[in-house]
C-alpha cells in the first residue's frame, strides 16, 4: 500500500506544478488533461486544458494532483505537505520558494525539535511545513 498526497488546484494545477519542479526539484511523470477523458464526460470547453491528474516525485516521494472541477474546489484547511530535508540550508532554501508570494505562517529558523522548521502557505494555497529534523527526530 502507498499513500500519497494529492492536492486539488482551482485552475491552475499546471502552473503549480511547474513552479514545483523549479522550487523544489519535482519531476513531473503524467499529466492528463480533462481533454483526454471521454468524449462524454460533462466538462467545460474551457477546462478541457486544465489537469485531471498529474503525478509528479520530489526527491523520490509521490505526490499527486488535479484541478478540481468547475464549482468543486476548496482551500485545504486542516493538512499541511510535509517536507523533510536533511540539510538545513536546502530546508530554508525550499520553505523560501515555496513561502515566494504565499503567505508564511512561522518564519524558518532553529527549533528546541528541529535544525531547521518553517511552515507557509504557497501561491496558490497549498499549506507546507518544511523540517529538517534533528538526528533521532
Amino acid at each position: 500500500m502507498q499513500v500519497n498526497p494529492y492536492l486539488f488546484f482551482n485552475g491552475n494545477c499546471e502552473e503549480a506544478l511547474n513552479y514545483y519542479q523549479k522550487a523544489l526539484g519535482a519531476r513531473i511523470e503524467a499529466k492528463m488533461p480533462y481533454g483526454d477523458g471521454p468524449a462524454e464526460m460533462p466538462i467545460p470547453a474551457d477546462w478541457k486544458t486544465k489537469i485531471m491528474h498529474a503525478r509528479v516525485t520530489i526527491d523520490g516521494e509521490v505526490l499527486m494532483a488535479s484541478d478540481a472541477t468547475p464549482g468543486d474546489y476548496h482551500q485545504p484547511q486542516g493538512i499541511s505537505v510535509a517536507l523533510a530535508v536533511e540539510d538545513p540550508a536546502d530546508a530554508e532554501r525550499r520553505f523560501n520558494a515555496l513561502a515566494e508570494g504565499g503567505t508564511v505562517r512561522m518564519p524558518f529558523g532553529k527549533t528546541f525539535f528541529s535544525n531547521g522548521f518553517g511552515m507557509c502557505v504557497d501561491k496558490f494555497g497549498i499549506p507546507w511545513m518544511v523540517n529538517s529534523p534533528k538526528e533521532g527526530m
